[in-house]
């Protein structure tokens, strides 16, 4: 099976542009429930990851922490002042500064933020609340806080360990993410699997508590996840109940708490634009939102595309799922 049409960019009424990919929706038992494209299109996880990456930090760092600061531990953040402080409060508890943070310099994703940044600084970095949560656990744990880049550290092993308990894969292709962090590789519906027993935690083994409080502090604080505008922070914002997190290089994954599924969204391109409409599409076909939360999402949905500063067209996901027994289209 090769990459199918997901998203189409219609300017004018012409359809200018296409974004093709696929789509993996799980249950924890592995089951493949729903999809499109190739479910075994292999994908580097990247920033989806990281709520496994959090249960990992915090249950080495084997003290409550409240909301806002587990949140970001998850985040690909935007840089605002919120997350930027959020950061620093976690730092803060390791006794260490900015400069301890391995990522590297970043601007902020957010337009706001990024007008009033005089320069790249390791805070701003989408990725620094996952690098502040791994020197707390360094530092709790014992661990060397300098090398914990290192697939060899014991944190990296203990995050290599629990992904491959979570998607039942011994040898996972291994890469280095663009913040530097070891980075895994595997079927898209590895990944969807790994979402889906975000809803089982006690399939996750010893981090299982650790695993559940990283997706209730995503809920409770999704702003911290992501930001302003961001696909992953309003879908929890609307739905309450799923659990959603952007990756690089068009991946989008979510955990439909009340149905126990787990989704995974690849844009074959990597292009950001079209992950967020395909990612809407696919949880209105498995009932993950209702209604009205479409009716909230619909900037995300079918993002408007503009010709002299107004709206003259709009990016429209074009795909139907295949459920497994009945063949494309809603579920019944």
């Amino acid at each position: 099976m090769g990459a199918v049409p997901l998203v189409r960019v219609v300017r004018g009424g012409l359809t200018e542009s296409i974004h093709i990919g696929h789509v993996a929706v799980c249950g924890a038992d592995g089951t493949l429930v729903a999809w499109a494209g190739d479910p075994d299109r292999m994908v580097f996880a990247r920033s989806c990851m990281k709520p496994l990456q959090a249960a990992v930090s915090l249950a080495a760092i084997a003290e409550p922490l409240p909301d806002r600061e587990v949140a970001v531990i998850a985040a690909s953040h935007n840089g605002e002042p919120i997350h930027v402080g959020s950061v620093r409060a976690v730092l803060k508890r390791a006794g260490l500064d900015a400069d301890a943070l391995r990522n590297p310099p970043g601007w902020p994703l957010d337009a706001e933020s990024m007008a009033s940044s005089q320069h790249k600084h390791k805070l701003l970095h989408n990725c620094s609340g996952k690098h502040s949560g791994m020197l707390l656990a360094c530092v709790r744990a014992g661990w060397d806080p300098a090398t914990y880049l290192r697939a060899s550290h014991p944190l990296q092993r203990r995050v290599t360990r629990l992904v491959q308990r979570a998607t039942g894969i011994d040898d996972l292709t291994m890469g280095v993410d663009g913040c530097g962090v070891p980075v895994h590789g595997m079927p898209l519906r590895s990944m969807a699997t790994l979402f889906a027993r975000l809803t089982a935690p006690e399939r996750l083994g010893d981090v299982a508590a650790a695993a559940d409080r990283v997706t209730e502090a995503m809920l409770s604080e999704p702003y911290l996840v992501g930001g302003r505008h961001r696909v992953d922070t309003d879908v929890m914002k609307a739905s309450g109940d799923v659990v959603a997190k952007s990756g690089a290089e068009g991946l989008e994954c979510a955990t439909v708490l009340p149905s126990g599924l787990g989704v995974a969204v690849k844009i074959e391109d990597g292009g950001s634009r079209a992950s967020a409409p395909a990612l809407i599409r696919v949880l209105a076909q498995i009932d993950g939102l209702s209604s009205a939360h479409l009716r909230g999402l619909a900037s995300h949905a079918s993002p408007p595309v503009m010709g002299g500063g107004k709206p003259v067209g709009a990016l429209e996901a074009v795909f139907d799922l295949r459920f497994r027994g009945r063949g494309a289209g809603k579920r019944p």
